[in-house]
């Protein structure tokens, strides 16, 4: 049996294959949006990794990688093209988010100040994640700006943002870490 080669050498012009075959450059915000969601994914999976992670969580988490496959394979594929359709299940996607949300908050003492990043490695790793979903968001809102894209996944990850957030406060509070929280300077 031959072993598949996992370089072909195609993309060394600086040019990538869509879903469907058409060729795009590697720097367009299309690859970006759908790049900066596998980086996302694999910050996520590092989150996963943690010690000590509940296993409500951990499902949570890898629902969550699956469905940002889902949106970067859409991501890959132009409109109107021979790529995948939009993600038809991102509604009840951004339902379950919401509901994961409202568990984690009611769980997670409530804060009037601005939470820095860190606290335990898990929340810290949630932070993380936080802000590449953030920058993913941006990119995707751009690629909006010019092309289609279906409005539930720029719904769909401002909600994850939101969750990643409120995942790091409680992984923080169940560890029994103090938040960090932002002091303005002052001059001394």
């Amino acid at each position: 049996m031959e072993k598949s080669r996992l370089y072909t050498g195609g993309g060394d012009d600086g040019t990538t294959s869509l879903v469907g075959g058409e060729r795009a450059r590697k720097s367009c915000v299309r690859l970006d949006a759908y790049g900066t969601l596998d980086e996302l994914s694999a910050f996520i999976g590092v989150l996963a990794a943690g010690d000590g992670m509940p296993v409500e969580i951990l499902a949570q988490l890898q629902e969550i990688q699956n469905r940002l496959f889902d949106i970067g394979g859409y991501l890959a594929s132009r409109p109107g093209g021979t790529g995948l359709p939009p993600v038809a299940c991102l509604p009840e996607c951004i339902q379950a988010l919401e509901g994961w949300i409202d568990v984690l908050d009611a769980a997670t003492p409530r804060i009037r100040k601005f939470v820095l990043p860190g606290g335990c490695m898990n929340a810290a790793h949630a932070h993380v994640a936080r802000t590449v979903c953030r920058r993913a968001e941006r990119r995707i809102c751009e690629l909006a700006e010019t092309e289609e894209v279906d409005p539930a996944v720029r719904k769909y990850i401002n909600r994850l943002s939101d969750y990643l957030f409120i995942l790091a406060r409680n992984l923080n509070h169940c560890a029994g870490v103090e938040e960090i929280i932002w002091e303005r300077y002052t001059a001394r």
